[in-house]
């Protein structure tokens, strides 16, 4: 579908200044930073502007065009948190109730404190993890392929990989439960697999598989047609590739470095990663509610719209308007980084919070971007992000597939774009 694009400039945009994102986007694909790029601003009901540049399968030399459909990784975290919350305005459970209630292999949790993944060091959690503290990843769980703590690498050597993975969603969940956690819940904020956990408590408690629950719950009542955990065979030629830097592999962390040093930046170029034709053109046998979805511009823009409407979107209505506040509040008792998270993927978190499945903006000064306080946001590991600004009535989208999302800050400098255009 086309987007209809209104006048900027009736929207408070800058239509001249506007135009420096395409030449920003031009100059990534030149470069050969990225394949291909798309972004969408949408403001006041309007979508001000829309571009899409370079290729989405570089080895066909087939365009980015605006119904391309992207893995969007960990997008997919505020679709399953909408999921559970609708749930939670049905009066299913409440927020500090503790997961083991519902899924009990959770109910005797290690702590993870000291030696290494051979011979771990344990004692027994202080307090049992709550539903609340998954939406907020502060539950104690990690991701393998972050590759910093021996709890990581517990993880990949037990399989559990979301997506991905071998056999069900309840399967993967219990394996998951036998490993320790990387710190006492609510004590800490670690991205995790916690979002994944979210999706096989939205199995049990509406007794009917995640997939089936985001499609009759979500995607049908708000209309996204391309939105899924399997790219199916008619709509193939419209998904893209997936890239990374030369020699990176994906999801290779950052050499480290000290504060006093200058970050080494990739090298120009990029190595297929994943073919449209690969992993997620096969039925997913674990449904990831952290990262397994597939989306177009325009569908993902079907989800913004319906949050920053307050939970409707075209006379449908998913969630009440004191429930989508309530998601973007700030859940830690403070920001990310006073929660030992200092930076995430290529930004620092000073100044930023979390919702229930998103960022949150507290201080724009202090989180270095410009923005509003009560923005909210995500990205995925492709590089893709969006973000919610309420004061502005301004919806961003960007879409892109290069993996890992720290190698180039595309977000950060779009935000920088997005915000200079803002003429009212």
């Amino acid at each position: 579908m086309a987007f209809e694009l209104v006048i900027p400039e009736a929207v408070g945009l800058s239509s001249g200044r506007l135009q420096r994102i395409s030449q920003w986007m031009q100059n990534l694909v030149d470069r050969r930073y990225l394949p291909g790029i798309s972004v969408l601003v949408h403001r006041r009901g309007g979508e001000a502007f829309f571009d899409a540049v370079g290729l989405m399968d570089v080895e066909a030399a087939k365009p980015v065009t605006e119904d391309t459909i992207f893995r969007i990784y960990s997008m997919t975290k505020p679709i399953t948190s909408v999921a559970v919350m609708l749930l939670y305005e049905e009066g299913r459970f409440q927020l500090d109730d503790p997961l083991a209630k519902f899924l009990p292999a959770f109910e005797r949790m290690q702590v993870f404190t000291g030696g290494d993944a051979a011979n771990p060091r344990l004692e027994p959690a202080r307090e049992l993890i709550t539903i609340r503290q998954l939406l907020t990843h502060t539950a104690g769980l990690t991701y393998g392929f972050r590759h910093a703590t021996p709890v990581d690498q517990l993880y990949r050597e037990h399989k559990i990989a979301f997506p991905g993975g071998k056999g069900t969603l309840a399967e993967m969940v219990d394996r998951l439960a036998e490993l320790p956690l990387l710190a006492h819940p609510g004590s800490a904020w670690n991205y995790s697999v916690a979002t994944d956990v979210l999706g096989r408590l939205v199995e049990v408690v509406a007794e009917q598989p995640f997939d089936q629950f985001l499609q009759e719950r979500i995607f049908d009542p708000l209309g996204m047609v391309d939105t899924a955990f399997q790219v199916s065979e008619d709509r193939l030629e419209r998904f893209a590739a997936m890239y990374g830097p030369p020699g990176t592999k994906g999801m290779s962390a950052a050499p480290p470095r000290a504060a006093n040093e200058l970050r080494v930046e990739p090298k120009p170029g990029l190595d297929l990663l994943d073919p449209p034709d690969g992993m997620f053109s096969r039925p997913a046998q674990v449904c990831s509610g952290g990262g397994g979805l597939t989306s177009t511009m325009s569908d993902y823009l079907r989800f913004c719209r319906m949050l920053l409407n307050k939970g409707e979107l075209d006379g449908v209505r998913l969630l009440g308007r004191k429930t989508v506040e309530f998601m973007t509040m700030n859940h830690l008792p403070g920001d990310m980084a006073s929660m030992g998270q200092s930076r995430f993927s290529e930004a620092p978190m000073e100044g930023v919070g979390f919702g229930l499945g998103f960022a949150v903006v507290l201080d724009p000064a202090r989180a270095q971007t410009i923005g509003s306080v009560g923005e909210y946001s995500w990205g995925g590991a492709a590089s893709t992000g969006f973000w919610i600004d309420p004061a502005e009535e301004l919806i961003v989208i960007l879409m892109t597939q290069l993996m890992p999302s720290s190698t180039w800050p595309l977000r950060r400098e779009l935000h920088a774009l997005v915000h200079q255009a803002v003429i009212d």
